[in-house]
């Protein structure tokens, strides 16, 4: 009798298989007949969309960007590698894998389609398991290489995000913000007598409050577009992407009551019995035209988003000194 086999790498497989399946792959080919057999080849994979034409295909990524594009190179009006050209030079987009599904077989086309930035070339006529075993593999390269982001930008001792990525996104939605006259607002968020805190219990304790503390900010971000962030040492950052400062306040506060029901025992502290966190919030509104400052004047910083940084750091000044465990809001408005 042979032996038994372990079942659990089999299961492994599959269960990769299945969140593969639900990918999203997009096919952009102007004949019905090819995308038709596409889809059917493609049948196993749950959210296959097509379209017809270049501008399709570019308001369809811009909607919802999917996770693999098949892309036709010849078409009218805006071809296949017209349309490549666009997405690879869109930060936004230009990690997509496209694969070229064309006629042309000859090396100059496969060249050019791989010097923009394709990350394959299949030609025509169709072969079932040639498509099925590149999109496997393509979509395969995209979850780890997105595995391998997750943890360039992820804080090791508490998951939140680290501060290169809270640097990025605060960036681009200071820029988006910028573009659709959409309020913008920022939490600057330290835990209050830390260091008191790591004196009385020790390291290990400290770095098990970093991560409650952690997890309270992660539950109160609670919108996809919401990024809480690790700043550094005992400080973290929460990014608010269209909310206004009453919208900003009640994430504060919000953080500051979950704190109090959790209840770290903190006997070094002196503004509770428990581990709380002074707080300051700053909101960028570029429809209002005249900066509104409270306490301190604000130390603002050369580039915009840094400036809504300072803002929010000097109000956490405010909020120390006047008690921690608090809560101090700056209204401001950008230099430009």
């Amino acid at each position: 009798m042979g032996a038994l086999r372990d079942p659990a790498p089999r299961r492994a497989e599959e269960a990769e298989l299945v969140t593969l399946h639900d990918r999203s792959i997009l096919i952009v080919d102007d004949d019905p007949v090819a995308i038709k057999l596409v889809c059917q080849i493609l049948s196993e994979y749950s959210n296959v969309r097509f379209a017809t034409s270049g501008t399709d295909a570019l308001r369809l990524v811009r909607a919802n960007p999917p996770d693999l594009i098949l892309l036709d190179g010849e078409m009218p009006g805006q071809n296949g590698f017209e349309i490549c050209k666009i997405l690879k030079a869109d930060p936004a987009f230009d990690d997509i894998p496209i694969i070229f599904v064309t006629a042309h077989d000859d090396m100059a086309f496969e060249t050019l389609a791989l010097t923009l930035g394709a990350a394959d070339f299949i030609s025509k006529p169709l072969n079932a398991v040639k498509i099925k075993l590149r999109v496997t593999l393509h979509l395969q390269l995209r979850r780890q290489m997105e595995a391998l982001r997750l943890l360039a930008n992820t804080d090791a001792a508490t998951s939140l995000a680290n501060r290169r990525r809270l640097d990025e996104v605060l960036a681009a939605e200071w820029h988006r913000a910028r573009r659709t006259s959409e309020p913008l607002s920022l939490l600057m968020i330290d835990i209050d007598f830390f260091k008191a805190f790591n004196d009385e219990y020790g390291h290990p304790a400290g770095d098990a409050c970093l991560r409650s503390v952690a997890e309270v900010i992660r539950a109160a971000a609670l919108r996809p577009s919401d990024l809480a962030a690790r700043f550094g040492g005992e400080e973290f950052a929460v990014v608010l992407p269209h909310t206004d400062e009453v919208g900003a306040l009640v994430v504060a506060n919000r953080i500051l009551d979950r704190l109090t029901a959790v209840a770290i025992p903190h006997r070094g502290s002196r503004s509770a019995r428990h581990v709380t966190v002074s707080i300051g919030v700053a909101c960028q509104c570029p429809a209002e035209s005249n900066a509104v400052e409270r306490g301190a004047a604000l130390a603002l910083a050369p580039s915009a988003e840094r400036q809504l940084i300072a803002a929010a750091d000097q109000a956490l000044y405010l909020a120390k000194r006047g008690g921690r465990d608090r809560v101090e809001l700056a209204r401001w408005e950008a230099t430009r």
